[in-house]
């Protein structure tokens, strides 16, 4: 019997993870194509074969979302397997239609055929849209966790983007960890905070493999959390299921994909960011929670940020960047940095579109919503050297960094800078700290 033929549309994460629990070792279907968009530079790469198995002795190309037409026809493909996440169903649908246009069939994975099982607990923070504060709230509940004398194990949403062989698991216990592994900007900001905790967290690329070593780590495995991207559902079978929403984008919750997949199965919505949101739109996700998904717990946040040093921002011509991921995909147009900018009386926030260079001015014409932000993107040694090059040519007094770590570190900034902190401020009642004793106490941990 011939096999079915499979494209994988995906951004370098969930459609490995999809290939990899469904395809990989099944004889009946044939996956003979990616497809990438989202991540720059990721097409013109294959799966490799030593992570395809022996199906697939040559590998898979990956390529661009651009050729998917063309691909369905080319290699008569029977069926497309959507794989990446923070779309608007308006996109969904359009990219349905090319599908089913090219002669195709067009399908989506659940959690069912898609989630691991674990021995180990699993508490899993995911949202309804990319730049929710997912890191945050899983940096609380880490802390809550570690503060109980639990050994807490992370586990981060793929980032791909190097080698992948090489990344096949990732293993982050020590800054020397983030050095050897060469993370990009977008890897630093996910993985530091965490070892700058204490506590382990792992990556990369074959989520089963990456699950036996985490359950096994050598510093223990009481719990782990999965730690999501974008707003993806989780790989794991999770025992708690926190997802993050935000009302700076209220309706978003339920217009995006996988976001409200996230919404419906959660045992707690954390609605994030009610010090800075309109009280009607924190309302308006408070009423779209309720609809959907009534027997969930729901938790407000707030994100107060601080500044390393506001006379940096008073009265001056600034230019803000904030983290990449969050303006481009996921559509936002106001961060920490812009909120402390306004806080702290800044005269201008300068636009750097017209000082953008190579990648990143490519970055402002895909993503022209953008607008007056410069996003941190650094996938590439050559990204992050035209993000150095695009802030220099930027005419500006002073510099606001609102990405979760430290650029300055990473490329050189010849402005005067400061950053933006922010962490996750539970308010009222329930918090956290108490949806999670009753997940110790089920889980027979409160004792630790």
């Amino acid at each position: 019997m011939s096999r079915k033929r499979v494209i994988i549309i995906g951004a370098a994460g969930r459609d490995f993870h999809n290939f990899n629990t469904c395809y990989r070792d099944n004889a009946a279907y044939e996956v003979v194509a990616f497809t990438a968009t989202q991540i720059p530079d990721i097409h013109g790469r294959k799966y490799p074969a030593e992570l395809a198995g022996p199906l697939y002795p040559n590998g898979i190309p990956i390529y661009h979302q651009a050729e998917l037409e063309r691909l369905v026809k080319e290699f008569d493909v029977d069926e497309c397997i959507l794989s990446f996440s923070d779309i608007s169903y308006q996109e969904v649908m359009g990219l349905g239609a090319v599908v089913n246009a090219a002669g195709a069939s067009f399908a989506l994975l659940g959690p069912k055929h898609t989630m691991l099982q674990t021995k180990k607990p699993v508490i899993a923070v995911c949202a309804t849209r990319t730049g929710c504060g997912k890191s945050q709230t899983s940096r609380r509940v880490v802390e809550l966790l570690l503060a109980r004398g639990l050994k807490v194990v992370a586990i981060r949403h793929p980032m791909p983007y190097g080698d992948l062989a090489a990344q096949r698991v990732q293993r982050f216990a020590t800054v020397d960890d983030l050095a050897r592994h060469n993370c990009t900007i977008e890897e630093l900001e996910e993985y530091e905070p965490h070892v700058e905790r204490g506590n382990v967290i792992y990556a990369g690329v074959d989520y089963q493999a990456i699950l036996q070593a985490a359950e096994a780590d050598p510093q223990g495995c009481d719990v782990i959390i999965w730690d999501g991207g974008n707003n993806d559902f989780p790989f794991y079978q999770p025992d708690l299921m926190i997802t993050v929403a935000d009302p700076h984008r209220p309706g978003h919750e339920l217009s995006y994909y996988p976001g409200e997949v996230n919404l419906r199965i959660a045992d707690v919505v954390l609605i994030n960011k009610i010090d800075s949101a309109e009280p009607d739109k924190v309302q308006m996700v408070r009423d779209n929670i309720r609809r959907v998904n009534p027997r969930a717990v729901v938790i407000e946040g707030a994100s107060p940020i601080k500044v390393d040093d506001p006379k940096v921002i008073r009265g001056k011509r600034v230019l803000v960047i904030e983290d990449g991921p969050t303006l481009t995909h996921g559509e936002m147009t106001i961060g920490a940095g812009i909120l402390a900018a306004q806080k702290h009386g800044a005269a201008e926030i300068v636009d750097p579109r017209s000082a953008a260079v190579g990648k990143i001015a490519e970055t402002f014409r895909i993503y022209p919503e953008v607008g007056k932000l410069l996003p941190a993107m650094g996938y590439s040694p050559a990204q992050r050297k035209d993000l150095e090059e695009t802030i220099r040519r930027v005419e500006c007094d002073a510099v606001v960094i609102g990405t979760p770590i430290d650029l300055s570190r990473i490329i050189r900034i010849d402005k005067p800078y400061t950053r933006v902190y922010y962490e996750l401020q539970e308010i009222g009642s329930p918090t956290l700290e108490e949806v999670l004793e009753l997940f110790l106490i089920e889980h027979k941990l409160a004792s630790r």
